[in-house]
């Protein structure tokens, strides 16, 4: 069975896309590893460079009443295995939204596919019925966070809405840590706010990961060329940090 990591945080920009392919290209370097793009904006989708349109995408696997195999909606692409998102997601939200069945739908697929090691799904930062799939399918939960003040909004929402899927839903779902994005560690407010979000993580009833990611200019110059970070600048600070970062993670499992 794999393991099941979700990226999430309900702020958007806050670095999700670049942590789920990054961390899901370590990891399929060495493992067998699938990414699931669950934002109906497609980013993680954008970089792997796959396609939408006539073929199966994970609002197929979420909307097919037969319960389409997840694996018939997989993508082998040169930067590694995908489940494309679909601007139709967002149909999906209010096709599942009250549906207590919907709920379970892509837990369902996931436990029905075979041969993979580890799952990484990037979330949009929304609260909805497609949050709540990747939630109850999770294994654990790592939650990107900048150092300034508008980060921390919703994170202790985040926080009660796992807790409440994991009373209900799916015990085994635990949130693995917060992780520290886009960070010099130069200003003091960033410093502060490094202590805050520590004892916020406490109260979270998680840690801070030990590793934090530095920002380097080669982030932006491989998403605009729809680039993976580890191919198109390995040796930068930002993919040296998330190879340390994923050691960390899978210390923590």
């Amino acid at each position: 069975m794999a393991i099941t990591f979700v990226i999430a945080n309900q702020k958007g920009g806050i670095g999700k896309t670049t942590t789920a392919t990054t961390l899901a290209g370590i990891l399929g370097k060495k493992k067998k590893t699938l990414l699931i793009d669950a934002d109906p904006q497609g980013n993680s989708t954008h970089t792997y460079e796959a396609v939408i349109e006539d073929t199966a995408t994970l609002y197929d696997v979420m909307v097919d009443s037969d319960k389409l195999p997840l694996a018939e909606a997989i993508q082998h692409m040169p930067n590694g295995d995908i489940v494309a998102s679909d601007p139709l997601l967002t149909k999906a939200e209010k096709m599942l939204d009250g549906d207590i069945e919907g709920l379970y739908r892509l837990k369902d697929a996931i436990d029905g596919l075979e041969g993979y090691d580890y799952v990484v799904i990037d979330t949009a930062p929304s609260m909805n019925v497609i949050l709540y799939n990747c939630l109850i399918a999770a294994d654990k939960v790592v939650i990107p966070v900048t150092a300034d003040q508008y980060a921390l909004q919703g994170l202790l929402q985040l926080h009660d809405t796992i807790k409440a899927v994991q009373r209900r839903q799916n015990p085994q779902i635990s949130i693995a840590g917060l992780l520290l994005i886009k960070f010099s560690g130069r200003s003091k407010l960033e410093k502060e706010m490094q202590e805050y979000l520590e004892d916020l993580a406490e109260q979270m009833e998680t840690k801070m990961f030990d590793t934090v990611i530095r920002e380097c200019v080669k982030t932006k110059e491989a998403q605009a060329k729809k680039k993976m970070l580890l191919d198109y600048a390995p040796k930068c600070t930002t993919s040296k940090d998330y190879e340390m970062f994923t050691k960390e993670l899978l210390k923590r499992k």
